[in-house]
């Protein structure tokens, strides 16, 4: 017997997969998004959420919305504005320079 949510099964394209391998191998890329695409791969191997989570040291729910988002969004979902995050204004950056 089946416990928990099912999950959809996330299918990568092979222009998807070579963004997100690019996304975890540059070193100018944030952690924050390079560990959202570790997640959607991983998540592609069609591996429960908790196995997954426990693999990348992670928590469940975090597997749950990198995964529900990438679905949403494809790989937009790099431009997602994530809630909690402090966001530095345009024009404060430019005149930091």
């Amino acid at each position: 017997m089946h416990r928990g949510n099912r999950h959809v099964e996330l299918m990568l394209s092979d222009e998807d997969r070579t963004t997100l391998v690019r996304w975890t191998a540059r070193q100018k890329t944030s952690q924050a998004l390079a560990l959202r695409a570790r997640i959607v791969l991983k998540s592609a191997e069609n591996i429960a959420n908790s196995a997954v989570a426990s693999h990348l040291r992670v928590t469940n729910a975090t597997v749950g919305k990198s995964r529900n988002r990438f679905i949403a969004k494809g790989v937009g979902f790099k431009n997602y504005i994530w809630p909690l995050v402090e966001r530095i204004p345009e024009r404060r950056m430019t005149s930091a320079r």
